[in-house]
């Protein structure tokens, strides 16, 4: 197998953002410099909110569409809740707005306690419903042991899976059409493709080759069960924060002072095995440093300039004390002894399309590849 990083070479750094070609090999750059991620950005549909508010009126529609479509309803629209920035504040914005979702909570079985407290706070303050998904821990544990042992990079891919797995299947079953997402452009429209690889087809069979027993109860969608959600039952997932003013550091202020939330020191530290994911397994064994992604999508929304970003960079990713606590703690929960899981991070990193993952459509099935230019003349119109 070949592995997914090449020895270390002088990076190319964009003029614009923090990446460079040791983040993504591919990185491609116009004559200025500036990387494809950046573009890509630029590119994306967004508003400009520098001169009042010019997204009022579509996102009122889209308030009422939900309102209409939760008549008769218990709710009228569904929303993870992590206890995170991001879905702190689009619980807090949605009880603003007037509507009325049902939050859903995905424990994993790594919450902090202050996530946990944070969660209690805005559902009480709010006064919105939670359900809560308990994952079989026995299960999920083996199937986080068996990532490690494959040596593939998205670890966390297990736990975005199944949350939207289990989002779209309690939004079938509680007949809400309607999702709302925290992700949003501002913050998080920048991630490096070799970051991430989220393919149920990926995880089934690094857990066939590497677990240790069957894939029962972890919620997951197949590739056809996704396009029966998406295109029967018309499921549909609203990135509302697109739709108004998200300047982080406000945000954070407006849920401290109305919900009594509690900041976590980090982006997604709300669960103890993300803090040690990204905080010392991506740079340790990968040479990632996932800051770098996060500042560059908020240089490039204008909430920090390069100069800031890259000061921001050079402070320690992790306080000594609590790596050494997280690392206790994760090790004895995960069943690794001290020597099985330093073998694991000198493991050279394996890409994820070396093990079995989905493929498209047409290379699934190549003898309906002469309906592709007849699909292609149909999505014109």
């Amino acid at each position: 197998m070949t592995t997914l990083q090449k020895p270390l070479t002088q990076a190319r750094q964009c003029t614009r953002c923090l990446l460079d070609t040791h983040d993504d090999p591919g990185m491609t750059f116009d004559k200025y410099g500036v990387c494809n991620y950046c573009n890509m950005y630029d590119a994306l549909p967004k508003y400009d909110f520098s001169k009042g508010d010019p997204a009022k009126a579509e996102r009122e529609a889209i308030v009422q569409k939900l309102k209409e479509s939760g008549k008769g309803k218990d709710y009228d629209c569904l929303i993870g809740l992590s206890g995170g920035v991001d879905s702190t504040y689009l619980a807090y914005q949605a009880h603003k707005m007037g509507l009325r979702p049902l939050a859903v909570h995905f424990d994993n079985g790594w919450n902090s306690e202050l996530a946990v407290k944070n969660i209690e706070n805005v559902v009480s303050k709010l006064g919105i419903d939670l359900y809560t998904y308990v994952i079989d821990w026995e299960e999920f544990r083996d199937m986080q042991v068996a990532f490690f042992k494959a040596s593939v990079i998205d670890i966390e891919a297990l736990t975005d899976h199944a949350i939207y797995a289990t989002l779209i299947k309690l939004a079938v079953k509680n007949k809400i059409r309607y999702m709302l997402s925290g992700n949003n452009i501002a913050t998080e429209a920048i991630l490096p493709s070799p970051w991430i690889y989220k393919d149920y087809t990926n995880i089934k069979d690094i857990q066939k080759r590497f677990g240790t027993r069957p894939i029962k109860s972890y919620p997951h969608l197949s590739y056809f069960q996704r396009l029966y959600y998406l295109n029967i039952r018309q499921v549909e997932t609203i990135q509302i924060l697109n739709y108004m003013p998200y300047d982080k550091d406000d945000a954070k202020k407006t849920i401290i002072e109305e919900l009594e939330w509690r900041d976590y020191g980090g982006k997604h530290y709300e669960s103890i095995f993300t803090r040690f994911y990204q905080g010392y397994i991506l740079p340790t064994k990968f040479k990632v440093d996932k800051r770098k992604a996060h500042l560059s999508s908020l240089i490039c929304s204008g909430q920090i300039s390069k100069e800031e970003a890259l000061e921001e960079l050079k402070r320690p990713i992790y306080d000594p004390d609590l790596l050494e606590e997280d690392k206790e703690f994760v090790l004895k929960k995960l069943k690794f002894s001290e020597k099985e899981f330093d073998e694991l991070m000198k493991m050279p990193p394996i890409p994820h399309t070396a093990y079995g993952h989905t493929k498209s459509f047409f290379e699934q099935y190549p003898f309906l590849k002469f309906l592709r230019p007849m699909i292609k003349n149909i999505r014109r119109y």
